[in-house]
């Protein structure tokens, strides 16, 4: 009778210690899963940061090209700018008369955006027929 006893609580203890493993297999499997989708999400924030901030400095390469015809209406070639630890380049093409395009581009972290600038008149005003982010 005792042999029978001691064989029930040693069955007992072998069912509570798989139950504990397989509930400590599926947490860990949770909290790994957990910490994966919370990686995922970090890195996805981090591109669209990069890419908002390489929109912006392209955009602000136009204005900055935009300036330069101003004061220079012939000016054609490329220039770069900076802006605090990050840069963008443009080239101005004269497209005959008063007809010019601006290509800027700006790359931040490994994403790369490029704006397109035409414009249709310099003097007595610039006027911006179209402004457009172009594919890589």
């Amino acid at each position: 009778m005792k042999a029978l006893s001691v064989s029930k609580n040693r069955s007992k203890g072998f069912i509570a210690l798989i139950s504990v493993l397989i509930l400590g297999a599926v947490g860990t499997a949770v909290a790994v899963s957990v910490l994966l989708l919370g990686l995922n999400s970090s890195r996805t924030g981090l591109a669209v940061e990069q890419s908002n901030k390489a929109k912006a400095l392209a955009n602000a390469c136009a204005e900055h090209a935009l300036n330069i015809i101003t004061i220079n209406p012939n000016y054609t070639g490329s220039m770069g700018l900076i802006i605090g630890i990050d840069s963008c380049l443009y080239t101005i093409t004269n497209l005959g008369g008063q007809n010019r395009n601006i290509a800027t581009s700006s790359t931040v972290g490994v994403i790369t955006r490029k704006v397109s600038v035409n414009v249709s008149a310099i003097n007595p005003k610039i006027v911006v027929s179209s402004w457009q982010e172009v594919a890589n």
